[in-house]
């Protein structure tokens, strides 16, 4: 899936961006990322913000948790969620909407490879069968240099 790339409008006072990021280059950031922090959105309207281990695979972002994590309630409640790496100069961040799924047993058994590589473990194929959380992109805003390369991504919702 290859989302819309356009220069991020700034306030006049951080500069003014001329160039756009290739999404390959971003979304490779996101592949690499061991950890993620994750915002879901808690019953009473405030942000939770939480870091979590996943997997960016086939343009969406793959983890999990304990149902009775504070994350994964809001989930369950309210899709809405954004994704952020750890680097806060040279930042992504993902907002979109996750759902909990079965994958398929090559998307599962693709999952274990992944996990394998990244963190030297994983779960059974069997464990993601049984269903994992993945979140689908909407909007993802990068940038390796802010006044430089703000770049926003619009990924179409029909893909």
């Amino acid at each position: 899936m290859q989302p819309l790339a356009e220069q991020l409008r700034l306030p006049s006072s951080y500069g003014s961006p001329s160039r756009i990021l290739d999404w390959a280059v971003v979304e490779q950031r996101l592949i690499d990322s061991l950890h993620y922090w994750l915002a879901t959105v808690r019953r009473d309207g405030p942000p939770h913000v939480v870091p979590v281990d996943g997997m960016w695979l086939d343009g969406g972002c793959y983890f999990g948790g304990d149902p009775a994590t504070v994350h994964i309630r809001n989930l369950r409640r309210d899709g809405r969620a954004t994704l952020h790496l750890e680097d806060g100069e040279s930042a992504v961040i993902v907002e979109g909407t996750a759902e909990w799924l079965t994958p398929s047993k090559s998307v599962a058994q693709r999952l274990v490879a992944a996990s394998k590589a990244k963190y030297g473990y994983s779960d059974s194929a069997a464990g993601y069968l049984a269903g994992v959380w993945r979140l689908q992109p909407i909007k993802a805003l990068a940038w390796t240099t802010l006044y430089v390369d703000a770049t926003r991504f619009l990924f179409d919702a029909a893909d």
